[in-house]
This record gives C-alpha cells, structure tokens and sequence, in this order.
C-alpha cells in the first residue's frame, strides 16, 4: 500500500539518538531509509548498555525501526564509489557527524549537489555550521545546558536540573524531520534539493520560548518553580494514597473549573467563599487550597483521583512510572506501546508512532541487524553477485 512518504529514500548516515530519531520518524512515515554504517562496528548506539551480549541494545532498537542496514567502509576508494551511486539515488541524505567530518571524507554540500542536484543535504550539529560555538561537541545535557532548559527545571533551592525527556536529542530529530519535510514540498515547486540544518542548541530553544516570553515580561531569568504551573492554583502534584514515589496526580485548574473541582471532592460548601472564589484569591491562599485538595487525593488512588477528576472537566493526570506506560491500556489502544519480532532477541515492546495519518497507517518493524540488507541494497544499485562477493573480500562492505 502506498504510504505518505512512498518512493522517498533517505540515506541516514546518523549514529546515537537525535539523527536516528528522525530517521525512523521518516521511515515510519513510509520512506526507505538506509542506514549506512561503518563496517563490523556500526551505530555505536548498538553497545549502548547492551542487557545481553547476543543482541543489539535496547537502545538501538528504540530509534531504528522500519529501517535498512547498508555496512560501507566511506573511507576506501570502492566504498566511496558505492556511496556515490547510493547518493544518486537518494531523496535525502541525513547526517549528524561532528565538525567538518563528511567535509573530510569528500561528500560536502556542494560536493554531493553536482552528483544529485534534487537532494536533501539535511545535517543535525550541536551547535550549527556557523556562529561563535560552530566547532562544539554536543550532546543532550549540553543541548538542554545551552538552550536554556535547565536554567528552569527543577526546585527553588536546587541546582539547574537535567530532564530526561530527550528535547536536544530527539527534540532535534522532530525538527530535522519538519525541515526535512519542507525542502521535499519546496522541491516539487523548484525541481532542486537544498540544505537543511538543524543546531541542538536551537532545537531546545525552540521548545522553552515560553520562559523566554516570561523573562521579557518579568525584565529578570525566569526562576525555578518545581512543579508549579505558574499561579495557577490548583496547580502542581498533589500526593495520592499508596505512598509509591509517583503515587501523585498533577491537577490544573482554571478559573471555570473551580467550582466542578469542589464538586467532584465533595466540598461544594465552599462555592462562593470569597478567599477561594477568584484566581488571584486562590494563589493568596495557596497553602489553605492545596492543603484541602492533597487531604482528598491522600485518601484515594492516582487512578481514582484522575477517573473522578478527569471525569468531571478537571484536567488531571496520573503521574505513571514507566512500567505503567509500557501497560497503560489508552497508549496500547493508541498503538504507542507495541510489541515487535526481532530474529535475534525475539519479542520486546517498543514506542509506537505518535503521527496518526488516515491512509498512512505505521506498522513497527524491527531494527535491522548490523549489514543485514546490504546484498539487497547493492543489487538495487545494479552490482552483481560477483561484484558484492569482492566487496565483501575488501571489506568495503
């Protein structure tokens, strides 16, 4: 069946996370994309805290799905020649190799234009091409360093604090795949590719312009407010019986659902009360509200508190551990959590694809094994069996 991206190849060149991110976002998208790794050794992401020394970690598998594995020596004179005619045939080349490595190996911008004029050059870097930190390494706790996003996580009395959602790493591969996206609509008009370049730094700038509006309406550096959303109040986690450390729902309330939320919790008594009754009233008071509301959560479950809340126009949610999301029935019935055949470690459970398209249903596909289509991916390119058999002698593939 056609796909929404059907016919488009993608040569992902990428290694680690924020480039095969956006790889297999493409891929589960429905292009071909052929992941070119370096012969015997491949991603490096592959012996990233490995859980059994028979099979590629779990990491790995986690951003390489749906994709093929071409093993190509681009340092040897005949692995650069394949790459050549693979380029030729590809719609996008994606890369996130340090500073001015693929420059080295002969196959810059210009360089790869004059073979392929309709392809993508799409380039993920810490820092970016230009600008006073150009030749800088990153990695995610650097990207969220940089852009920002630190400087506002975390508590009052803490220290700037790392999140674990990955917005330098994958947070880039989302935008490479929309800047992507937007070169292959530009070239239907124009008939000619063009550069695409995404910088970590800028990625999670991007994604914290909300606390940057705040420090220009505020005139100071936003400060560090845990898990207070602003002045709204309710609006933080509030503790839940069970005494688990995540046994806590995180509730918000704006000002038109105070009165449901004093329904659903039994003190409808204080409607009216003006201490309680406004926003600013509310926040003036925050200690006495939240008091009242942790009272009710403390006596209840965290899936009982978000079923009731939830269920009256409260936005509330139940703060899962990861066991929780790997079952968590909404995100199965979503397929966002599913279960996958490897032909070497068997069956383990994966992300899903969080894009929903009508007629471009995803279906999850395993990571390949290192070079597994390397024979297939030659033929297409026009080498015989003969010809694949010496490369394989060399060790050019």
């Amino acid at each position: 069946m056609s796909r929404a991206l059907t016919g488009i190849r993608v040569v992902d060149l990428t290694n680690n996370q924020a480039g095969p991110s956006c790889g297999q976002m493409l891929a589960w998208l429905g292009a071909d994309v052929i992941k070119v790794e370096e012969p015997g050794k491949g991603d490096a992401a592959r012996d990233t805290l490995k859980d059994r020394p028979d099979a590629d970690s779990l990491f790995f598998l986690s951003f390489n799905g749906n994709k093929r594995s071409l093993t190509l020596n681009l340092k040897s004179p005949k692995g650069k020649d394949v790459f050549r005619a693979l380029l030729k045939t590809g719609d996008v080349l994606l890369e996130n190799f340090g500073p001015g490595v693929l420059d080295r190996l002969g196959f810059d911008y210009p360089t790869v234009r004059q073979l392929n004029p309709r392809l993508v050059y799409a380039s993920i870097k810490g820092f970016g091409s230009y600008g006073p930190y150009h030749e800088y390494k990153s990695y995610e706790p650097i990207a969220q360093a940089m852009g920002g996003a630190m400087s506002v996580t975390g508590f009052p009395d803490g220290p700037p604090t790392y999140m674990w959602p990955s917005i330098g790493d994958s947070g880039t591969g989302m935008h490479c795949v929309i800047g992507i996206l937007a070169a292959l609509m530009q070239r239907q008009a124009t008939g000619e590719g063009q550069q695409v370049e995404i910088s970590m730094q800028d990625a999670v700038v991007n994604l914290i312009r909300v606390s940057l509006r705040d420090h220009q309406r505020f005139g100071k550096p936003m400060e560090r407010t845990g898990n207070q959303l602003g002045a709204g109040v309710p609006g933080t986690t509030y503790r839940c019986h069970g005494g688990g450390p995540n046994d806590y729902v995180f509730i918000f309330v704006q000002q038109q659902m105070w009165h449901p939320l004093l329904r659903a919790i039994g003190r409808a008594d204080l409607i009216g009360d003006v201490r309680y009754e406004t926003g600013d009233a509310r926040w003036r008071h925050k200690t006495e509200v939240d008091a009242l509301v942790s009272s009710w959560t403390g006596e209840r479950s965290k899936h009982e508190v978000m079923k009731i809340l939830a269920g009256a126009g409260v936005p509330c949610g139940a703060c899962l551990d990861t066991g929780e999301v790997l079952t968590d029935p909404h995100l199965q019935a979503r397929d966002m959590i599913v279960g996958v055949e490897h032909p070497v470690r068997g069956r383990y459970v994966t992300v899903g694809n969080p894009i929903k398209l009508s007629a471009s249903p995803t279906t999850i596909t395993p990571a390949p094994l290192l070079g597994q289509h390397r024979h297939e991916v030659l033929k297409e390119l026009g080498y015989s069996d003969t010809e694949i058999r010496a490369l394989e002698a060399e060790r050019t593939i």
